[in-house]
């Protein structure tokens, strides 16, 4: 469970400080910024589990775990949770923007439940997903709370930008999927599947998506910007965190209770984008009573809570419910 938990945490820091960076020049005047962002976080993901790995001895696990059946299961994960997601995503805020966007990917983890009981043959009893639906129709609120008072229209494709944000949600719910089919074989462990994962990824967006999208240019002004580059490699040392926790949580709990777990980024960024950033939640006036609601605030409680339901079989096992049947 606390590997879940702590994936969703850190996964809220790795955007919040990968908003500031963005908010930075070159990125802040750049329109390639998202893809060049994305592309280098992965690039310096894959950098740190290199020194992380060879420092515990396993590179030679991982050069093993890359010539297996499971190991090339991962690469495949890592296609469509990196460049194929994750470009889809950023598609998809171009063209029907971010409001819309968030809106529609929220449902990957409604996918990848649906994929793990299917294939993986996973248990998930009724109050679990209903607990899941819970967290999940509390996210699309505190998305368009979030995105209410800002302007998110976009100009673009609306057909274009629904496939983009069915890419995210088609990628993002399969990867875990696989993931965990992987790690069932002995030959591919947490660690050296997040290493052939992000590696994966890191090569094909330098080698494949940046030059395809025109980013060149725009990767090398971010390299040799120290600001902007310090905090995206310090964004990606919290995403290498909240990736090793995330597969931990896959390989213990199965695909679709880390997935319950792992969204409770939503609630994590809202609280980090306060402390690092000092963006207060936005209160609700309550007409025609004068009172102002912390509704975001409630939202990212029922968040957190709804997730840790979602990924709990006997909610007896909770200390909140021990206390109550006492």
């Amino acid at each position: 469970m606390r590997y879940g938990i702590g994936s969703g945490a850190l996964w809220g820091l790795d955007t919040v400080i990968l908003a500031i960076a963005l908010a930075l020049n070159p990125f802040a005047t750049d329109a390639h910024a998202s893809l060049v962002s994305a592309a280098l976080h992965d690039a310096v993901c894959a950098l740190i589990l290199l020194i992380f790995m060879a420092m515990r001895g396993r590179l030679k696990d991982t050069w093993r775990a890359v010539h297996t059946r499971s190991g090339r299961a991962v690469m495949v994960a890592a296609l469509l949770g990196g460049p194929i997601g994750m470009s889809g995503y950023l598609l998809a805020i171009d063209q029907i923007g971010a409001s819309y966007t968030a809106i529609i990917s929220t449902f990957y983890p409604a996918l990848g439940t649906a994929l793990a009981v299917a294939v993986l043959k996973e248990r998930m009893r009724p109050r679990q997903v209903i607990a899941l639906a819970v967290a999940i129709g509390a996210i699309i609120a505190t998305s368009i709370i979030a995105t209410s008072h800002t302007s998110t229209s976009a100009s673009g494709s609306a057909l274009w930008g629904v496939l983009g944000a069915l890419a995210a949600v088609a990628g993002w719910g399969c990867e875990a999927v696989i993931l965990a089919w992987g790690m069932r074989d002995d030959a591919v462990d947490n660690e050296t599947a997040l290493q052939i994962r992000e590696t994966t990824s890191g090569l094909t967006y330098l080698v494949l998506v940046v030059p395809l999208g025109g980013a060149l240019s725009s990767t090398g002004q971010a390299l040799t910007s120290p600001g902007a580059m310090g905090l995206v490699a310090l964004a990606a040392a919290a995403g290498t965190a909240s990736y090793l926790f995330y597969y931990k949580a896959i390989d213990l709990l199965g695909a679709a209770r880390a997935m319950a777990l792992n969204i409770s980024y939503s609630a994590w960024t809202v609280l980090f984008a306060f402390l690092l950033q000092s963006i207060v939640p936005a209160p609700i006036q309550i007409v025609p009573a004068p009172i102002k609601i912390p509704v975001q605030i409630v939202l990212c409680v029922v968040i957190l809570i709804g997730t840790v339901l979602a990924a709990t079989e006997n909610w007896r096992e909770l200390t909140f419910f021990k206390t109550q049947s006492r």
